[in-house]
């Protein structure tokens, strides 16, 4: 990993975090608030790859373990990662590197592809892990808590598009600056 990997995960943990000041959409039935930040988690694993990807969410949950206020709402600290919400953003790692091993390892990287790798990760991961995680700790069955989950699949879909078509139009127009050392990302 050379200085150029470290500025890109840098940057895109950076994006995330800036994602975070959109306020939260807070539904009345769910202690998990809607947030903009998993665009980033899907934009960081479409752009810089797995390794790369799932460093800079990382790196995120890592600040936000420490205190760092990067949530939406400004929120953060290890009481946030312990609450029913927090296997969502403990998942964001693991998205944002599936999301970049699916597009790394397709033969061809399309819009669709990349919707594709983004649903994957950005929405089964996350789900799957958040679902399993509110079960846990509020004590719901699965079935409680994946409905409570269900309001979130619309928005996360439209976040997988988007995530997608801005990856294709970034990578489209700067291919060289998002790959690493080593010529891939």
């Amino acid at each position: 990993m050379n200085t150029k990997d470290i500025t890109m995960m840098a940057m895109f943990a950076a994006i995330i975090g800036i994602l975070g000041l959109f306020p939260p959409l807070i539904l009345p039935f769910s202690p998990v608030p809607i947030t903009a930040q998993t665009l980033g988690v899907m934009l960081a694993g479409s752009i810089l790859g797995a390794k790369r990807g799932g460093g800079s969410a990382l790196l995120v949950v890592a600040l936000i373990a420490v205190g760092a206020p990067l949530l939406s709402g400004g929120r953060g600290g290890l009481g946030i990662l312990l609450a029913p919400g927090g296997g969502y953003i403990l998942a964001w790692p693991i998205a944002a590197f599936v999301i970049g091993f699916i597009i790394n390892h397709a033969k061809n990287v399309t819009v669709i592809n990349t919707v594709m790798a983004n649903l994957a990760g950005g929405v089964i991961v996350i789900h799957l892990s958040g679902i399993l995680y509110f079960s846990w700790i509020a004590g719901l069955p699965l079935t409680a808590a994946a409905l409570s989950s269900l309001t979130f699949l619309p928005g996360d879909l439209a976040k997988a598009i988007i995530a997608a078509i801005l990856s294709a139009k970034i990578l489209q127009h700067s291919p060289f600056l998002f790959q690493n050392s080593a010529g891939v990302r």
